[in-house]
């Protein structure tokens, strides 16, 4: 299934296409003649633009780096802080089916990587602290003197249930999570 987005250049076709195949296959199991493929790119011009593997891979952490920044511009949409974190959650799980099918991109590329003895073990680590980060400013915002704490739990049943809903194939365990967040979420706000 080609990736050829209008407008997007060779490059960022490429991390597009990278994300999406790291995330169906994971890094040791995806090649670069994959992601050219998908990316509609010759194998020989993906060097061009990165010279290894881990390159590509790094640019992929970059890009899930970047989304993460861009949902504090949606999320600060939201007048309040409790709202601002019930759109995290909504953001984050939009894409259900997609979740059950494959996990949490991220956590799964995190959890890769953290088995690797190299430059890219524990990079994972940094994107997940992004969204750490955001719960924490929003909890924060809601005068939580645990807001760390309360922003690791947040993601943590993120993570946690898109690897429930993932392993047991059960879209259902998302909604429900996100429910039970939103009502967590209200209690803490209140």
């Amino acid at each position: 299934m080609p990736l050829a987005a209008e407008g997007a250049g060779k490059r960022e076709r490429l991390v597009m296409a990278a994300r999406r195949m790291i995330h169906e296959q994971g890094v040791e199991k995806t090649t670069l003649a994959d992601i050219a493929a998908v990316a509609e790119v010759p194998v020989g011009n993906v060097y061009y633009y990165f010279k290894t593997k881990d390159a590509l891979v790094a640019a992929v952490l970059d890009a899930y780096q970047n989304s993460y920044r861009g949902i504090s511009a949606e999320l600060d949409r939201q007048p309040t802080p409790q709202a601002r974190l019930k759109a995290l959650v909504r953001v984050l799980t939009e894409r259900r089916e997609l979740l059950t099918a494959r996990g949490c991109p991220v956590g799964s590329l995190s959890s890769e990587l953290d088995k690797r003895d190299d430059e890219l073990r524990g990079q994972g680590a940094i994107v997940l602290s992004t969204l750490i980060d955001l719960a924490e400013e929003q909890f924060r915002a809601l005068g939580r003197d645990d807001a760390r704490e309360l922003g690791v739990a947040l993601i943590a049943a993120y993570e946690g249930v898109v690897l429930l809903a993932s392993t047991l194939r059960e879209a259902g365990l998302i909604s429900t999570e996100v429910a039970r967040l939103e009502r967590w979420i209200d209690t803490l706000a209140g």
